[in-house]
């Protein structure tokens, strides 16, 4: 017999499902990301296009550009 899944109704927040401290800012800060990243790749620029309009370091885009922040 298989044994039934066991699952739990989401907060919503994932970081506070899983019992983080610095949920709410971990999730907002997530939320943020997403949107740069929508907004950037909607005007197909490159990294170093983003660069330049962030005005951040390069390491910086490609950790935001694959979704670490």
């Amino acid at each position: 017999m298989i044994p039934e899944p066991i699952c739990e109704e989401s907060s919503g927040n994932v970081f506070a499902d899983l019992g983080l401290e610095d949920a709410d800012e971990l999730f907002g800060r997530g939320k943020i990301g997403i949107q740069v990243i929508r907004i950037l790749k909607q005007r197909n620029l490159k990294q170093r296009e983003v660069r330049h309009f962030l005005g951040i370091p390069q390491p910086e885009v490609s950790h935001l550009m694959n979704g670490d922040f």
